[in-house]
């Protein structure tokens, strides 16, 4: 058997919400443009080593780098003329000159009095390119949803506020609270490293390992092709942490597959979607905004991946039985065992490339930094790859100056989204907007915690159609996240909360950008795809109201509390997942038994003795019946692979 994979992240691939680059219109454009990537990837391997500059300094470098390369891949529009590329370069020597500004007086920013001092003229007219630049560059690279948002906080400060013009430029621009804030420092710290992971990743050959070990160890059970998308996307996604990019990675693989064995194409998108979603959540490596999450609450990054654990697991429990149930109703079988990799023989030829992913795991529990962590692994990554003949074909210097090409270039979206997000943030500290939003969220819900939970949950996915996770979960932590704190939620899981709800924005129509791509590459109804990818992931959509009121799922508490609760909930996604795909045991399920399966697998979700007591009994008794008195199982054919996987 002969298949291929395209990698973790192809150059130039498209990464979460990012518009398409348009290449260089020249060779010496293009060279310059891979001298800026490279020693941007090199500088913060530097920094990931020996330590940073001061924040400012520091801050200010990365997004230099990241505006350079956005107004040199992203023109004002495709095919521009020479005068509007023109401008693309003016807009680039603003965004130098209110940075170096910054280099250049640093002694003086740093001990003028912030919000006393006057601001020189031309405090001012870098402030304010700095601001134009900004949203324009972050229009590039993701579109318009999130500098809109960004404009709209803007002319809230300044029309519905007494805070002064001048206060407000000091806060986006010449403090640590807007624009160079923590959010802009988390992408310099910590995405930039781990997104040059996934690049080193992929040009080790990585990608064909995960397909492979997927392959080797559900490939030929019920259903098969989807459980392989499932162990693949979630190996994928915890390396790049984009929905989307995973789709279009492991998606022309397995979605095809799934097809081809009788998976109805609607149900094949949702499922590579829901899949690959899943990957912002799966530790080790998370989506962008964990690392945003971490630096807000001021904790180790490895703390914030122990809590996402077990919530992470529960997800793709939900989605294998989904896929598991859903191929036992209609009868799929899986490809032939003779078509499949064998999985010794996997793990012998290509095992040693997960070794990277193990020293960013035993970096992480040892206490290093992530970055840290995540540099060693990526330095590691094609030493190991040429440690074998089965891996070592096609590695050669280029390879490494391609990933370090394509880890700056991934990087920019959330480099931008995180720049742009700075803006947001600014306005809600300086003006008080949070204060009054939570006052607002607390007034609304009637100082309900569940009411305040489902308009937190509503306005992260609304948030998340139009933009990134990582800024849509920043907009909620600056406006909602307080208010479900002061109505008693646990602080990190009211940020686990408004988190998982940005992630699941990607799958959740009208705007599912994941089911989307899939629906794309499955030839599938976008909305038909849209509901099924709900059906799938619908237990994640309880889970996060759960971990709120009983935070042991997040293994916060004792430890045995946190064991009884995960084995309680794994088996209450599979309640879940039989009731939404209407079959158990070997048989449809009937209308009563499915109700009854919801209530089970609600109750066992929950937290609690009593609750687990009353689910399991109820899950008996429906199991019983199904199993003795059920309406039997389609009489369909098994179908089987009809060729050899290519």
């Amino acid at each position: 058997m002969t298949h291929t994979s395209p990698g973790i992240l192809a150059a130039g691939q498209v990464v979460s919400d990012e518009l398409p680059a348009t290449p260089p219109p020249s060779k010496a454009l293009a060279v310059v443009v891979t001298l800026v990537a490279v020693a941007m990837s090199l500088f913060h391997m530097y920094v990931a080593a020996f330590g940073p500059p001061e924040a400012f300094i520091f801050r200010g470098t990365h997004l230099l780098f990241a505006l350079t390369l956005v107004y040199l891949l992203y023109p004002f529009r495709r095919g521009s003329s020479a005068a509007w590329r023109a401008v693309d370069f003016a807009l680039l020597a603003a965004g130098w000159s209110f940075i170096l500004y910054l280099f250049f007086n640093y002694q003086y920013i740093i001990n003028r009095i912030i919000y006393i001092d006057d601001l020189t003229v031309w405090d001012k007219m870098f402030a304010v390119l700095c601001v134009v630049v900004v949203l324009d560059a972050t229009r590039r690279v993701i579109g318009w949803a999130l500098p809109l948002t960004a404009i709209l906080f803007l002319l809230y400060a300044v029309v519905f506020t007494q805070v002064k013009g001048q206060v407000l430029l000091e806060q986006l621009y010449l403090s640590t609270e807007g624009i160079f804030g923590s959010t802009l420092g988390v992408s310099a710290s910590y995405v930039m490293l781990f997104v040059l992971f996934g690049a080193f990743m992929e040009k080790s050959g990585t990608g064909q390992l995960f397909m492979d070990f997927a392959m080797s160890i559900t490939g030929h059970t019920a259903g098969g092709p989807g459980k392989v998308a499932i162990v693949s996307s979630s190996l994928f996604g915890t390396v790049s942490g984009s929905a989307v990019a995973n789709v279009m990675v492991d998606g022309p693989i397995t979605i095809p597959l799934m097809k081809r064995t009788g998976f109805r194409p609607p149900f094949a998108a949702a499922v590579e979607s829901v899949a690959s979603t899943g990957g912002q959540i799966m530790p080790p490596v998370m989506g962008a905004a964990a690392f945003v999450m971490a630096e807000f609450l001021v904790v180790p990054y490895a703390q914030v991946a122990l809590w996402a654990l077990v919530p992470a697991v529960l997800y793709y429990i939900g989605v294998f039985f989904a896929v598991h149930f859903e191929a036992r109703r209609y009868k799929l079988a899986g490809v032939p065992r003779s078509q499949l990799p064998r999985f010794w023989t996997v793990m012998k030829d290509r095992g040693h490339l997960f070794i990277p992913i193990l020293l960013v795991l035993v970096g992480l529990i040892l206490g290093y930094s992530a970055p840290l962590a995540a540099l060693v692994a990526a330095l590691a990554c094609l030493p190991i790859a040429l440690m074998r003949a089965t891996t070592r074909a096609g590695i050669t210097w280029r390879s490494v100056l391609d990933a370090l090409v394509d880890g700056a270039r991934n990087t920019l979206a959330v480099a931008m989204a995180c720049a742009c997000a700075g803006i947001v943030i600014g306005v809600v500290t300086i003006t008080g907007l949070g204060i009054t939003f939570t006052e607002l969220v607390i007034g609304l819900s009637k100082s309900s915690l569940v009411l305040a939970l489902v308009l937190t949950a509503m306005a992260g996915i609304i948030l998340g159609m139009g933009m990134p996770t990582t800024p849509a979960y920043i907009v909620m932590v600056s406006l909602l996240v307080p208010a479900l704190i002061k109505l008693g939620a646990v602080t990190p899981a009211a940020h686990m909360f408004a988190f998982y709800f940005a992630v699941l924005s990607a799958i959740t129509p009208p705007v599912a950008l994941a089911v989307f791509a899939a629906a794309g590459l499955a030839k599938a109804d976008m909305w038909q795809s849209g509901w099924e990818a709900v059906r799938i992931a619908a237990p994640t959509y309880i889970v996060p109201f759960m971990f709120v009121y009983e935070p042991s799922l997040l293994l916060i508490g004792d430890w045995r509390v946190s064991l009884m609760a995960f084995v309680s909930a794994s088996i209450g996604v599979m309640c879940f997942a039989a009731a939404l795909q209407g079959f158990l045991a070997g048989r449809d399920a009937k209308v009563w038994e499915r109700v009854l399966l919801l209530v089970a697998a609600l109750l066992l979700i929950k937290p609690g003795y009593v609750t687990d007591a009353i689910g399991l009994t109820l899950l008996a008794g429906v199991y019983l019946s199904n199993r003795l008195l059920g309406s039997g199982a389609r009489a369909a054919e098994p179908v089987v692979a009809e060729k050899t996987v290519e």
